[in-house]
């Protein structure tokens, strides 16, 4: 599994989360990144290729067909 810590936004830690043993590599989640944050790596698995370039918008998560990629948010401000 692929952990990469996203930059903060306005108080909430985002983390994208790659799941290798789910991903079949079809690059659906590349297709409709806006900003081309991911790729296939040499395995032919998805990885974050530039992170830093990531607006956290949720696409991947949304079109992963095989439920491998996961955008997770943490704010820090919520104690309940």
């Amino acid at each position: 599994m692929l952990f990469y810590k996203l930059k903060r936004k306005r108080g909430i830690t985002m983390a994208l989360v790659i799941n290798e043993r789910l991903c079949k590599g079809c690059g659906i989640c590349i297709e409709f990144c806006p900003k081309q944050v991911l790729a296939l790596s040499n395995k032919g698995k998805v990885h974050a290729a530039q992170q830093d370039l990531c607006i956290k918008c949720g696409q991947c998560e949304l079109r992963c067909p095989d439920f491998a990629i996961q955008v997770l948010k943490e704010d820090k401000g919520d104690q309940s």
